[in-house]
């Protein structure tokens, strides 16, 4: 039987006005006026937003020290009035800090944690050591191109409500056009592809079971991603997955294959290497570094439809 046939996720109460919400700094420091902007938006929806000690340092790239960032994380996780914790901004550093989460707190008291992007370490650890589900959603620094109403109430959903969430294939996102025919269930597991790729032999959760996310940042190449997805297939990482939604890979929008790779683009690399596996592959989901994205649960049931083109993805909180 697979890893996770008997995994139940553990799942947090949905948040209800009135509720605190802890944002925090894991990565890099974000913008003052932007948080302003993000606690706005939690505070119109009856929350009561606040913010960790350290969200505001800085320490190279990084916002404060490693001992700092994760003091406010556990900070957030151990308080029992906090009711979700929301990453700021995400970049760089997370993955320094994921050995030193407190996850007994959060087994005692689970709670939602949302993020993306570099978030992925939190999300990944939190499942491996606890079965925590969580968000892969925006951060707490908003500006409206970024973030607009659609984005926002994807968001208050994902807290507030114990609605299932659906995303639809959109055609003009490059990975649209990757697909290996078939449904499939599984719990829904994964995010940005580098940290994926960067947790594996350093505490990557067993994939056997799960339907794979994967999306990627701009400002890499097609050998990048070839490179990232060739580990995590040389280091079984991907043996036993039993599906693949694929997210946006963005830079390659315009990518019709460059003569001088041999006329590849971002769907040869990604049929190539996916299309092995012998598991349904659903392309063009619009989540992942675009603007405006949606919210979408980790941790829990996730079914992909290529006739259908959708991922539909159980609630992260009860």
């Amino acid at each position: 039987m697979d890893d996770h046939q008997n995994a139940l996720s553990l799942r947090a109460p949905r948040l209800r006005p009135g509720d605190r919400v802890r944002i925090v700094a894991p990565a890099c420091p974000p913008s003052r006026e932007e948080v302003d902007r993000g606690v706005e938006l939690l505070t119109s929806w009856g929350l009561r937003a606040e913010l960790g000690e350290h969200v505001f340092d800085q320490w190279g790239y990084m916002a404060g020290r490693d001992e700092d960032r994760v003091f406010d994380l556990n900070a957030g996780f151990r308080d029992p009035g906090v009711r979700a914790v929301v990453a700021a901004m995400g970049g760089k550093g997370t993955y320094r800090i994921v050995d030193d989460l407190d996850t007994e707190a959060l087994r005692r008291d689970p709670k939602p944690v949302v993020g993306f992007s570099d978030i992925t370490h939190l999300h990944l650890a939190l499942w491996s050591r606890c079965r925590l589900a969580t968000l892969h959603g925006p951060f707490a620094k908003r500006d409206d191109a970024y973030t607009g109403p659609a984005s926002a109430e994807s968001l208050r959903r994902a807290l507030m409500t114990t609605d299932p969430v659906t995303l639809h294939r959109d055609p003009s996102e490059a990975t649209a056009d990757v697909t290996v025919e078939g449904t499939a269930t599984g719990v829904l597991m994964g995010g940005n592809l580098d940290a994926i790729r960067t947790e594996t032999g350093a505490g990557l959760p067993s994939l056997r079971g799960a339907i794979l996310f994967l999306e990627h940042q701009r400002g890499t190449g097609l050998g990048e991603v070839d490179r990232a997805l060739t580990q995590l297939i040389r280091s079984r990482a991907l043996d036993g997955v039993r599906g693949v939604a694929l997210g946006q890979f963005l830079g390659f929008e315009c990518d019709a294959g460059d003569p001088t790779l041999g006329g590849w683009g971002i769907r040869d690399v990604l049929r190539d290497r996916l299309a092995a596996l012998g598991v349904p592959v659903l392309g063009g989901l619009p989540a992942g570094h675009g603007n405006n994205p949606p919210t979408i649960p980790l941790g829990t049931q996730a079914t992909i439809d290529t006739a259908t083109g959708t991922l539909t993805v159980l609630p992260a909180v009860v």
